[in-house]
């Protein structure tokens, strides 16, 4: 069986630029402007893919270094049990600096959802009017779809701390319950500096769109 060797994009003559549709034009009838703008996306590229590399490596290393940390921890207390790490925070011991390591749950829900909604529909279409817009409102809020399909977690648990005795509200609490899905976990590290240990706590930014 014949395997499939990578494709490189054909080298670029001397003298053209590639267009977007890959057509090759003379640099001579590139306008100056597009030529600057065409240096300065590469330039700051280039920029871009160094420290995405370099942040890349950062996690790696930090990750290593608290799960070396808590090895040795567990060394001290004799646990060799192991396991999954969990939320903790590390502090410095002037209390001025401090790393929190956090770990959430990527949650979906199943087709259980959608057999919620169509039992709150129908009590909500026999319950009269008035009396529970406020609950109607809070139900569309709810089933309300972002940009990428998904409904909110929040709005969604939201409803089950609405107690009503409609037995078909019970059942689609108890079907919103069952459509949770747990498909893994992720690992966020944070970290915060003070001046002091009486100042509140500023974050270290390293999201470029928080900087």
């Amino acid at each position: 069986m014949e395997t499939a060797t990578p494709t490189t994009a054909p080298a670029i003559p001397a003298g053209y630029m590639a267009d977007a549709k890959g057509r090759l034009v003379p640099e001579a009838l590139v306008k100056p402007a597009d030529k600057l703008q065409d240096q300065l996306v590469h330039k700051l590229m280039g920029y871009a893919d160094d420290l995405s590399a370099q942040i890349a490596r950062f996690k790696v290393h930090t990750f290593d270094d608290v799960g070396a940390f808590l090895a040795l921890l567990a060394e001290q207390y004799q646990d060799t049990r192991g396991g999954q790490k969990g939320n903790m925070t590390l502090t410095s011991f002037d209390g001025t600096m401090k790393v929190q390591v956090a770990v959430a749950d990527h949650m979906t829900f199943g087709p259980e959802l959608q057999i919620a909604k169509n039992l709150i529909d129908a009590c909500i279409a026999d319950w009269s009017t008035g009396a529970n817009d406020n609950i109607r409102a809070l139900v569309e809020h709810a089933f309300r779809v972002d940009q990428e399909g998904q409904v909110s977690r929040d709005a969604i648990f939201a409803l089950r701390r609405v107690a009503i005795e409609d037995e078909r509200w019970k059942q689609a609490m108890t079907a919103i319950a069952d459509s949770v899905r747990i498909e893994g976990t992720k690992t966020y590290v944070r970290f915060y500096r003070r001046p002091s240990p009486e100042a509140r706590w500023e974050a270290v930014t390293i999201d470029l769109a928080s900087a």
